[in-house]
């Protein structure tokens, strides 16, 4: 099968997905989401992928059989996965936790992973054929809340790939599931870190009470049809290293030097795609930084806490200020809107979720980002060694397909660490964010090839 991304060309036979149930009987129980899991920007599916090389010491091992029977023994402590959703009143959403399972794939592919290149991220050749959508399983209600394909590849590694309902867990409470099945898969008998329920924890106050203005949910009327249009999509993937970086510092004045690489690209990020978008001027832009909030409380969460604990703070500005300021106007607005989550901001969200029937974050003239660097997907392990890629396996990705991008820790073909950053726009506005990048780059010294396009659709 060809692929479009590229000139790879490789097939995949897939078994007949299967059910993988916990390995003992678990309790049969209704669990509530939190009033943060349940927030109507949380209702879809999120795709994760990891590449793993062969490893010559485990020629007898098959990585299917290893993770399938792990997986088995996982669910048995993370058994709310193999249960279903629920809708109640208020919308409120809960696990039915009947351990019917999740949704497992065995497949092979004619393909090396040495095939792919040294560059692997999103979007990847034959998406649709590492992690095949099960008819029937998009649904957030009454489905499957896990999708995973283990394929062999021609070269004895093999690639993992997950669908999760993401209503039940962020990033880092993923891979301390994946880091669970990779323990038990190599021998644990039970995970080093135990999962902990507590959703409770996250839920509205009595009587509610909103504290912050939250404009990330503000409810704006798309009055010239800006939001991204379904067709027509370009992906495309940039890398971001040493030399990019320090490209985009020196547009900021000594008194910024402080600020964090994240807050620089976000920020340089947001003012590229805005121009490339051409809002009118006078219309307004949104920048919403994923924000961790576990550091936030105090007592902390409990340590194998599962669920979604992070917030969408918002900058607001207009399109004409944001374009026509220099970029510090636009750093200091993400510096400031990432400072708003604390504890509070944490409860006063979930008190406008019951308050105002769980609201979607703002998509129209929005650009959400969301740094998973530290999330560890590359650290996870089933006894093959470390993912020489893990993490998102898209950019764009929700209900509103080009208004996320997501920070992956990377490493070039230069030997460069860095972070990959996939961009979904319309094919139009693609070409006009890349000159805009260009000139960003080109103005401050960095060759005009230094502008990796590592991957395009």
């Amino acid at each position: 099968m060809a692929s479009s991304l590229s000139s790879l060309m490789f097939s995949v036979k897939r078994k007949e997905a299967e059910m993988v149930t916990p390995s003992k009987p678990t309790p049969r129980e209704l669990k509530l989401l939190s009033d943060i899991d349940d927030q109507d920007g949380l209702r879809f599916q999120i795709p994760v992928i990891q590449f793993y090389r062969y490893n010559p010491s485990l020629t007898e091992k098959d990585p299917v059989d290893v993770i399938r029977k792990a997986l088995a023994e996982t669910l048995v402590f993370y058994y709310p996965f193999a249960g279903r959703l629920r809708e109640g009143p208020s919308r409120k959403l809960m696990v039915d936790c009947t351990a019917q399972g999740v949704l497992f794939i065995e497949a092979d592919a004619d393909v090396t992973l040495h095939q792919f290149g040294d560059a692997l991220q999103p979007p990847f050749p034959c998406w649709e054929e590492l992690l095949y959508d099960v008819p029937g399983s998009q649904g957030v209600l009454n489905t499957p809340l896990l999708l995973i394909q283990v394929t062999r590849l021609k070269c004895g590694g093999f690639i993992f790939a997950l669908r999760l309902n993401h209503t039940m867990s962020d990033a880092a409470s993923l891979v301390q599931f994946m880091t669970a099945i990779g323990e038990i898969a190599q021998g644990a008998s039970e995970p080093s870190i135990l999962p902990v329920w507590r959703r409770e924890l996250l839920n509205a106050r009595d009587p509610p009470r909103v504290t912050f203005a939250h404009r990330e949910y503000e409810l704006v009327p798309d009055t010239k049809g800006t939001i991204i249009p379904l067709d027509d999509m370009a992906h495309r993937s940039f890398f971001f290293g040493p030399s990019e970086v320090a490209a985009i510092r020196r547009l900021i004045p000594p008194h910024q030097r402080h600020c964090s690489n994240y807050d620089i690209l976000t920020a340089c990020l947001w003012r590229c795609r805005t121009i490339a978008l051409k809002p009118d001027n006078n219309e307004e832009v949104r920048i919403i930084c994923i924000v961790n909030s576990r550091p936030k409380f105090n007592p902390p969460l409990p340590r194998g806490y599962y669920g979604n604990a992070f917030a969408f703070p918002v900058a607001v500005t207009t399109a004409g200020k944001l374009t026509e300021n220099p970029l510090p106007y636009a750093i200091e607005l993400v510096r400031r809107a990432k400072a708003d989550v604390t504890e509070e901001y944490m409860h006063s969200v979930a008190d406008l979720m019951v308050t105002k029937n769980r609201p979607h974050f703002t998509v129209v003239r929005s650009y959400l980002v969301s740094d998973v660097t530290r999330a560890g997907f590359d650290e996870v392990e089933f006894g093959w060694g470390k993912a020489v890629y893990g993490g998102p396996a898209k950019g764009g990705v929700g209900a509103i397909p080009g208004v996320a991008s997501f920070y992956i820790p990377f490493k070039n073909a230069k030997g460069e660490n860095g972070l990959v950053i996939p961009i979904c726009l319309p094919s139009h506005a693609m070409e006009r964010f890349v000159k805009e990048l260009n000139n960003v780059l080109e103005n401050n010294h960095v060759k005009r090839n230094s502008i990796s396009i590592v991957s395009s659709l």
